[in-house]
């Protein structure tokens, strides 16, 4: 059976009321009983559902119907008639970045050149792609060695594949405790249990990862170093280096997602922050602790280097060209320690998640001739803008968020709750954001929404701002 015509139908429930606000949807295996469906084409039903922003799921808790669906007829007040706005999405695209792109690919029409694009390729691309990756993934003090590079389709592809060759069955991954909602999807779909990490102001306590190993051994730990999604967050230089030392003495594999990395500044200086936004200062690095792979007398104020260059033994970084360059036309990274090299390779081959070879070629173009700086650099100006309208709009309100992110987390003033401020906003403005359950994990949940700033236009952007911030400052649902 059709999974969307499945999906349709558990939809009309949704709408006629007969599944209400919150009630909890059956676990998937009961469900594709019921509806006498294979158990994957009930996956596939509660992932549709999910894309459509109709149900929310919650580890260890279950899929919830959400507090109201989007609607899709509404729109802002001064828009009407126009595409609701919508802030969950979260795609980046500047003034003149396909003219660029254009002009990289010319080579590959050529017809011996095309044909050899559109080869197959393995995990391990080409030589010029691993050479093309290494240089676009480096970082000021940190250089990935080429041969250590995997390719997948995108980073989503590469996430789940690092999860599946490193996490069994029933094994548990240690994440913080907000975190990457597909995460959260993977791991219910290849069976891995999330334990939550306590944060603070610069991400993952250490102290948490070895409690909760000590509770139960982890197979692994998922973080977001560089301007954590969804709370903007940074680690700083010591904190990486306590982290590389306790993943040695745990034995424990990192997975290190640098998917927004390449938004942060490459030379130092302070950041702002918006009015009311919580300070975490991240310390300069430790005068005796250069990571291993960094370059002596790196400036203190430059950003860290990944967490890679700490524990180049203990960690796969992964990262993508979905947000510096276009969604649609994608690479996804994977640098690999040598010890996991053939498992991940494995992985992305039985996933069917090796990235296409014509999309290698483009990638190694884009990197070769400036294209993806350029467009990455036209991009971190365009999120400065738009993150000065967060400061405008939202100023009053305790709003976390970097200025060099594309993404805020929004504290809700009382008495608003997360699900129903974001149902609110959907059906009286037209606007979509994503409340925070979305990115919890365990028991606590935020009174907060994160608020996506890339894909609207920035006059758009503004006027949702500006409506949303009007919305919390009434009394409540």
């Amino acid at each position: 059976m059709d999974y969307r015509r499945v999906a349709d139908e558990v939809a009309g429930e949704i709408e006629s009321g007969v599944l209400r606000p919150g009630d909890r949807l059956s676990a998937q295996r009961a469900f594709a009983r019921r509806r006498r469906i294979a158990v994957s084409t009930a996956i596939r039903v509660y992932g549709e559902l999910g894309r459509r922003g109709l149900v929310v799921g919650e580890v260890g808790r279950g899929t919830f119907v959400r507090a109201a669906p989007p609607h899709p007829g509404s729109v802002l007040a001064e828009d009407s008639g126009r595409t609701p706005v919508n802030l969950e999405l979260n795609y980046p695209v500047v003034e003149g970045q396909s003219e660029l792109m254009t002009r990289s690919l010319g080579g590959l029409l050529r017809p011996d050149v095309l044909t050899e694009a559109t080869r197959p390729a393995a995990a391990d691309g080409t030589a010029r792609a691993r050479e093309a990756a290494a240089g676009l993934l480096a970082r000021p003090g940190w250089r990935p060695h080429p041969d250590r590079v995997l390719f997948a389709g995108n980073g989503r592809q590469a996430i789940a594949a690092a999860l599946s060759a490193l996490v069994r069955p029933g094994a548990r991954l240690g994440v913080e405790e907000l975190t990457y909602p597909l995460v959260k999807a993977v791991a219910e779909q290849l069976g891995i249990v999330l334990v939550p990490l306590a944060m603070d102001t610069q991400g993952v306590l250490p102290e948490a990862l070895a409690a909760a190993h000590r509770r139960t051994s982890l197979s692994a730990v998922y973080l977001q170093p560089t301007l954590h999604n969804p709370l903007t967050l940074t680690m700083g230089w010591e904190r990486r280096a306590q982290l590389a030392v306790l993943l040695g003495e745990l034995g424990l594999m990192a997975i290190e997602d640098t998917t927004w990395a390449f938004l942060a500044p490459t030379t130092g200086g302070e950041r702002d922050a918006a009015p009311g936004t919580p300070q975490g200062g991240a310390p300069g690095p430790p005068s005796d602790s250069t990571p291993p792979g960094a370059t002596p007398g790196t400036s203190q104020g430059a950003p860290p280097p990944p967490l890679a260059a700490y524990a180049p033994a203990r960690t796969v970084l992964i990262d993508s060209l979905s947000k510096r360059l276009a969604p649609g036309l994608t690479t996804g990274f994977l640098v690999v320690p040598e010890p996991h090299t053939d498992a991940l390779a494995q992985a992305l081959r039985s996933g069917a998640w090796t990235a296409g070879r014509f999309n290698l070629e483009a990638a190694v173009r884009w990197a070769g001739d400036g294209t993806v700086e350029a467009v990455g650099a036209a991009k971190r100006a365009d999120a400065a803008a738009r993150h000065a309208l967060v400061r405008t709009h939202l100023g009053s309100f305790r709003v976390r968020s970097d200025p060099a992110a594309y993404y805020c987390w929004w504290e809700l003033p009382a008495p608003w709750r997360a699900e129903t401020f974001a149902a609110a906003a959907a059906e009286r403005l037209g606007v979509a954001v994503t409340p925070g359950t979305a990115f919890a994990v365990g028991g606590r949940v935020p009174t907060a929404v994160r608020i996506g700033l890339a894909t609207p236009p920035v006059p758009v952007l503004a006027g949702a701002l500006r409506r949303l911030a009007d919305l919390a400052s009434t009394v409540g649902p």
